[in-house]
């Protein structure tokens, strides 16, 4: 077993607006798997996979500066055990998750064999006032019958108004409509807005407050008019133990995974069956991958939620860089598909 890394950076077509700032580009490390194959004396030809390590700066558990090297260290344990080490890995999800892309066979499935689509919602970035209404009435122009908003960036009275178009022109029977806050709300003004914005049938919002205050979040939870979802409430949070505490403490309505910084397949695997048994719903997004990631992304969505999905996932970002590795996949009005014979 050889493990090759390669690092690379994507540029997004348009800057990706967070809470947390803009994106610009996106660097991964790229990791290959590779064998001795073909019959002796024929020379020494290599099979394997490829996967994707992505963490996000200010946000992975597992962003460091030396993550190159750390990654290194884990491939040469690998390489020389045969094995990914899970347990050592649960702090480092990035890793963790490229490294199963790159060992891991996707799960055969209705999807991976190009015969059913996934539903996903389609995502409108923080902008100006006019960008996200641009690209609200672009996204509803493309079919998208779930539509998520990121809100918190500009100032909040315009961010209902947006809201207010939307229910304008269409119901709640027609659009699904998705908010992230991404922690941008004070807690002591979050109740107030959530009440703002449950006039307009919202089906959920992620992340009202910031991470890490378990106490105030499950205040929320109890006290809001709307569905709560957690995210960054969910990273670093790797031990299973923990994870139910979390969950039994907060008690979410549902939870939003992203393998690359919630535990990788194994963790998010773990979180699904937790939410499951506290009758929590989940789905899975991608969080900014090139398309190696989001293909992995998207058959682990396959394989945990079966063939017939009908909650939109999050897996429209195969569209966001200028220089994406291309993949068997397409976005086909609402759904993200495989293309057969790949």
């Amino acid at each position: 077993m050889k493990l090759e890394i390669e690092e690379r950076v994507f540029h997004f077509r348009q800057p990706a607006g967070t809470s947390r700032g803009v994106y610009h580009e996106r660097r991964s490390w790229m990791v290959r798997a590779s064998e001795p194959g073909g019959a002796a004396g024929t020379g020494a030809a290599m099979v394997g996979g490829v996967g994707e390590c992505a963490p996000l700066p200010d946000l992975s558990c597992d962003a460091r500066a030396d993550y190159g090297q750390v990654l290194r260290r884990f491939c040469d344990e690998v390489e020389l055990s045969g094995q990914i080490p899970f347990d050592a890995l649960r702090d480092y999800p990035s890793m963790l998750f490229g490294l199963e892309t790159a060992l891991l066979s996707l799960p055969d499935s209705a999807f991976s064999r190009g015969e059913v689509g996934i539903p996903i919602n389609g995502l409108v970035w923080m902008g100006s006032y006019e960008e996200m209404l641009a690209r609200m009435e672009q996204k509803l122009e493309q079919g998208f019958r779930c539509v998520k908003l990121k809100i918190g960036a500009i100032d909040f009275d315009r961010e209902l108004d947006l809201v207010r178009r939307i229910r304008q022109r269409f119901s709640h029977h027609e659009v699904e409509l998705r908010l992230d806050a991404n922690g941008a709300f004070p807690f002591d003004e979050a109740l107030y807005k959530l009440e703002l914005l449950s006039q307009y049938n919202i089906h959920s919002i992620e992340q009202p407050i910031r991470q890490g205050q378990w106490a105030l979040m499950a205040e929320l939870c109890r006290e809001s008019p709307l569905p709560i979802a957690l995210d960054e409430e969910l990273i670093g949070v790797n031990d299973p133990d923990l994870k139910r505490q979390l969950l039994n403490i907060i008690k979410p309505q549902y939870i939003v995974l992203k393998p690359s910084l919630h535990g990788g397949m194994m963790g998010t695997r773990e979180w699904v069956v937790l939410a499951r048994d506290m009758q929590i719903g989940s789905w899975i997004t991608s969080a900014l991958e090139s398309n190696v990631g989001l293909r992995a992304v998207a058959g682990l969505c396959a394989d945990i939620y079966g063939d017939r999905i009908t909650t939109p996932q999050g897996l429209g970002t195969g569209q966001l860089f200028t220089d994406n590795i291309p993949m068997p996949l397409e976005i086909r009005g609402d759904e993200l598909w495989t293309l057969k014979n790949s």
